[in-house]
């Protein structure tokens, strides 16, 4: 099992896309969009102040009728972040994204961002762990 550190060195293109809470959500979607990402880190002076994701988008913005030009990120973002440190391991992230009901986990190590992980990140992680113990098996049984 690997540690969110090992997840986070394995990332082709490892860039952190973040917004500002004046950020409107059109422009927050753009970047996502720009970086083929579905959530940003809101920060503001160095700090995490919050998290957007395309759900936040579906249900603060379009089931509330609000516009996306017209509404900062500040005003619905998640606030609440549930993040991670790069000690923890990937069932320890597949459990909290579970019990949480989320997608996308920051990684923080005390106060600085040192990356994002998404349920696909540890999806592929543990695809890549059971195909290695399979290889294993494999040659185990080839060899006896």
């Amino acid at each position: 099992m690997q540690t969110v550190r090992q997840l986070l060195e394995q990332k082709s293109g490892r860039v952190l896309v973040t917004v500002s809470p004046e950020s409107t959500v059109f422009q927050a979607l753009q970047v996502m969009a720009e970086h083929d990402v579905g959530a940003v880190l809101v920060m503001e002076g160095g700090d995490v102040v919050g998290i957007f994701s395309e759900r936040d988008y579906a249900r603060r913005i379009v089931l509330q009728g609000r516009t996306s030009a017209g509404t900062r990120i500040r005003d619905i973002m998640t606030s609440k972040v549930v993040y991670v440190t790069p000690d923890q391991n990937s069932d320890q992230c597949m459990a909290l994204m579970t019990e949480k009901h989320i997608r996308h986990l920051p990684v923080l190590e005390g106060k600085t961002v040192q990356g994002m992980l998404s349920i696909g990140d540890l999806v592929h992680a543990t695809i890549q762990e059971q195909e290695q113990v399979i290889n294993q098996l494999v040659h185990y049984i080839q060899s006896a």
